[in-house]
């Protein structure tokens, strides 16, 4: 598991992309969207469904799903706490929604270019329990799992 803070300045956020790796947010402050492609069957990720994130908002990208995170208020950041399953994370960025998942190009994080780790077996840990990954992210932000909401809109 792998856990980091990232905050969005106005119009900004992630390029669309996919990873092989469940990812939880905890949105801290700020307004945004979540753009998220539900279907892995056809050729290309096609017109995204938009989920509304707001403070103490949580949410989660399922595996292999297509996705963008953007800050679409003009007047704040937005500031998230990201958690990953299974690091490192490897992404497929993609250059348009219509661009197909054959053609998205592998673009490691600044941290992982200096990663060690080479086999599959040790990149590919077992995912944890949901309920262990949300119990450490309440701990890390000092608050109790009830006081952590989750938005089943989104999941």
């Amino acid at each position: 598991m792998e856990v980091w803070m990232q905050t969005f300045a106005p119009n900004s956020g992630t390029p669309i992309h996919r990873h092989e790796c469940e990812e939880v947010f905890i949105t801290l402050k700020g307004h945004g969207t979540l753009y998220l492609s539900r279907s892995r069957e056809l050729d290309a990720p096609g017109e995204p469904e938009e989920f509304q994130i707001y403070p103490n908002a949580t949410f989660t990208i399922p595996v292999d799903s297509v996705h963008q995170v953007r800050n679409t208020n003009q007047g704040e950041d937005l500031q998230v706490v990201v958690t990953i399953s299974r690091p490192p994370m490897k992404s497929f960025i993609y250059k348009e929604w219509s661009t197909p998942h054959a053609e998205a190009v592998y673009e490691p994080r600044e941290w992982d270019k200096e990663d060690k780790l080479s086999s599959a077996s040790q990149q590919c840990k077992e995912p944890e329990a949901e309920d262990d990954v949300m119990a450490d992210i309440a701990k890390l932000l000092g608050r109790s799992i009830e006081d952590i909401v989750v938005s089943d809109e989104i999941r």
